[in-house]
């Protein structure tokens, strides 16, 4: 009993010292941390890419096994279609527009928390649900707020005397309401997010710059643009990336709101390669349409984080 008790112990020095030793060793160390991570992008990044790379040049569709080398036929056919232009357009417009606002939204409200009051915990937490909250089930919130016929904004606008007896905007019918709509639920959902990332940078800022400044005599806005604004750009552009990618690659809100319509009009590119290749059944169609998203956020990524480690540097 006592030499196998013995011998339980040293296996069990034996494997601690050898994790002593690993834990030592930089070289390996590392190594075995990033492990995780680059086997989550290889898998769930890495394989789709490759696999939409593969679609992309041949004639892979649903209902049919038979698949061949086409080349770049099928972004030519993209490229051709009036339907894409419109879907970039939109793109780019609503991810503009509504990143606007967003940094201007995020930047009031992260200078309003970032004062001691009662209660600022629960506001942070209110301004954070949206954010938590699954995308799919508030867009489904603002589709009853945006309805046709039960809009809570039109009875609001109709009872406080907004609206006339004869006007009812029809939200999600009309093609310029129907991107505003959009733009509005991409702000509601990014806007969390961003004045979290802008509070932080507020919050790394020294009060001793704060107070240096009220000494000189600086006034509010002398205070914002000279002092503040410039110390947390690099967090903002950090912000103001993940509002894109967030924004330009994603295809619920349009798919909840407006399923494209009407006529395509608020189709995107993500929703646009979602009908194609998976409600259409054109699988190689829809690897080329997602596939003209890559180089625009690869680009807008690089410049991005290139801008912010320059203004880090400076």
């Amino acid at each position: 009993m006592t030499s196998t008790t013995t011998g339980v112990a040293g296996k069990t020095r034996v494997r601690i010292s050898a994790l002593s030793r690993f834990a030592d060793n930089d070289r390996w160390l590392w190594r075995a941390m990033l492990a995780p991570a680059i086997l989550y992008i290889v898998l769930l990044v890495g394989f789709p890419f490759l696999l939409s790379l593969y679609y992309s040049v041949s004639s892979v569709t649903v209902a049919s096994q038979d698949m061949h080398f086409v080349g770049l036929e099928n972004f030519r056919r993209i490229v051709e279609s009036s339907t894409f232009w419109l879907s970039l357009q939109n793109t780019i417009v609503i991810t503009a527009v509504s990143q606007f606002f967003v940094l201007v939204f995020a930047n009031i409200l992260a200078a309003a928390l970032i004062v001691d009051f009662r209660g600022r915990w629960l506001v942070r937490f209110l301004i954070l649900l949206p954010w938590v909250a699954p995308i799919s089930l508030g867009s489904i919130g603002w589709l009853w707020i945006f309805d046709s016929i039960y809009s809570v904004i039109n009875w609001t606008a109709r009872a406080v005397g907004l609206l006339g007896p004869n006007e009812w905007p029809i939200w999600l019918g009309e093609p310029t309401l129907a991107r505003a709509s959009i733009i509005i639920v991409n702000v509601w959902r990014i806007l969390p997010l961003a004045t979290i990332i802008i509070l932080a940078g507020l919050s790394s800022i020294p009060r001793d710059i704060h107070d240096a400044a009220e000494v000189d005599g600086a006034g509010f806005w002398r205070h914002q643009f000279q002092i503040t604004m410039p110390l947390i750009l690099p967090i903002t552009l950090v912000a103001l990336l993940f509002g894109i990618i967030f924004t330009f690659t994603d295809m619920i809100v349009v798919f909840v709101l407006t399923r494209g319509g009407p006529y395509d009009t608020t189709q995107v590119i993500a929703s646009w390669a979602y009908f194609t290749g998976i409600q259409g059944g054109d699988l190689a169609g829809g690897a080329a349409i997602s596939l003209f998203l890559f180089p625009v956020l690869a680009g807008v990524a690089i410049l991005f984080l290139w801008l912010a480690g320059r203004t880090e540097v400076t």
